[in-house]
């Protein structure tokens, strides 16, 4: 209200009503947005941009993958979001946990933040300057605290301000990284370089050793951090278990691999600087300790949403071991260099349709514990096999694609350190009895009282999985020749432009 002049009463312009679409609009348009996005991706892999303000805007071959690994998620997400907001209502509903009553985000709000997110991980998969990779990153994170907190109790609260707390700090860091960065090339009066790949690695023999190994570790910490790399990943098992199920294939599927790209980033620049043994060996011990940790709280666990969580994060230790080893491998071996690549693909489309057939379970046994869950094969016969399968894709099992690729990290790791290939196939060992210890208990058995088993499940529930569970079985049979290409291409990135 303000005071109209001439005057002394309060004067309220009068509002006009705004138009507010239907629920089945917005799901037309957020599956029509994500499959055009893909559309684009895909055509990429046939006729590549061109750059936009040198390397401000680039898609090189490891935006490539991250961009299409991402679209295909978002679309898989897409389909399934259809039938997920339309089986959630607006009204108030009683958590099964606490028993609280609660209601859920507005379906436009929510739908708002996933495709803010797409935006976000798109310009993060397309550009090669520090900077701009940052923004992206950073607006990942404040498009999907929102989409954590969909279902608005007490312990989505708590997950979202964690990962919104851990994950500042993480990106605060990796800014701090960005700073430190420049000055290590600036050292001796050299002018301003521009912070892009290409002009940070023309720049890279007059660096400052000492100042990029400061700025190699700050950005490795605030990226990890978002990465969700031990011990920085304690925001990663909460968010997952509360958010919902499409929100928590996105971030495990895409945002890791939006992190992860910021430390493949850094990492070029490094080895261009001569501090390949120092960035590898990092990387490495981090990689290790990451899938020690995972292990640790695999064995045992009971929630079957965070089961899929810590999985993730043996995962990106998986990635930066095969990453970090890429520096010991000689030329000729791009089997094996190419094994950290695929891996990213293979555990994205793995792991996605994972939490979604975890949000099936949920939805019909209400409750998280893998103890409580049984005869799922009986209660729900599609999502019980898909699960299985899962399952077994993701601790490696033939023929899946997560087989070759830890296999071809496997070598990579007995050419650099063969006592890490020791402690590496020792660890994948207990990860995988962990893992499907609790899951054979969750298909085996009859159901619990008052769960009955269900008719017909919807497609918009077991569709989406069953297409990237196929997906990683048909890239262990059958290797496309331009993704071969880009993963070999991708073996030494020492090489690369």
């Amino acid at each position: 209200p303000f005071i109209a002049p001439g005057f002394f009463l309060p004067f309220t312009p009068p509002r006009r009503p705004c138009y507010t679409p239907p629920p089945g609009a917005r799901r037309c348009l957020l599956l029509f947005t994500a499959l055009a996005e893909w559309l684009l991706a895909a055509s990429c892999w046939f006729r590549a941009p061109g750059a936009v303000g040198g390397d401000l805007l680039c898609l090189d071959q490891a935006g490539l993958l991250v961009l299409s690994i991402t679209c295909t998620l978002f679309l898989a997400a897409a389909f399934y979001a259809v039938g997920y907001l339309r089986a959630e209502d607006s009204g108030r509903r009683k958590d099964f946990q606490q028993g609280l009553h609660f209601t859920n985000a507005p379906e436009a709000a929510f739908t708002g933040c996933l495709l803010l997110f797409l935006a976000a991980a798109v310009l993060v998969a397309s550009t090669r300057h520090f900077g701009l990779l940052w923004v992206g990153i950073e607006t990942t994170t404040l498009a999907s605290a929102p989409l954590i907190y969909f279902h608005r109790h007490r312990r989505s609260l708590e997950a979202t301000w964690k990962y919104l707390m851990i994950c500042s700090v993480g990106i605060a860091l990796a800014l701090v990284g960005n700073l430190l960065m420049d000055i290590s090339m600036q050292t001796g009066g050299r002018p301003v370089v521009d912070m892009t790949v290409g002009a940070l690695k023309s720049a890279a023999g007059g660096a400052h050793p000492g100042w990029f190994k400061t700025a190699f570790v700050f950005l490795f910490i605030g990226y990890g951090t978002k990465m969700g790399v031990a011990p920085m990943h304690t925001w990663l098992p909460d968010a997952h278990s509360e958010a919902p199920s499409l929100v928590s294939s996105l971030l495990s599927g895409a945002l890791l691999n939006c992190a992860f790209l910021g430390i493949f980033r850094s990492y070029q620049v490094g080895l261009a600087v001569g501090q390949g043994e120092f960035a590898s060996t990092l990387l490495m011990a981090f990689g290790l300790l990451s899938m020690l940790v995972a292990a640790l709280f695999i064995v045992g666990q009971g929630d079957f949403k965070r089961l899929p969580a810590y999985s993730g994060v043996e995962h990106m230790g998986i990635l930066l071991l095969g990453l970090g080893a890429t520096w010991w491998l000689p030329p000729g071996l791009e089997a094996a260099g190419r094994g950290w690549s695929m891996h990213m693909i293979n555990h994205s489309l793995v792991k996605g349709a994972i939490f979604f057939l975890a949000g099936n379970i949920l939805a019909r046994y209400h409750t998280k514990s893998s103890h409580d869950v049984t005869g799922l094969t009986r209660v729900l016969p599609i999502t019980g096999i898909l699960w299985l399968t899962g399952m077994l894709a993701l601790t490696g099992a033939p023929p899946f694609a997560v087989f070759f690729s830890e296999l071809a990290i496997l070598q990579g790791l007995y050419r650099a350190a063969p006592l890490l290939a020791v402690a590496y196939l020792v660890l994948l060992g207990v990860i995988f009895v962990g893992m499907l210890t609790p899951t054979l208990r969750m298909c085996r058995g009859k159901a619990p009282f008052g769960i009955e088993p269900v008719e017909k499940e919807s497609p918009f529930f077991w569709l989406p999985p069953a297409v990237l569970l196929g997906l990683a079985l048909l890239l262990g049979l059958y290797l496309p020749e331009p993704l071969r290409r880009a993963a070999e291409a991708l073996a030494h990135p020492a090489l690369l432009p």
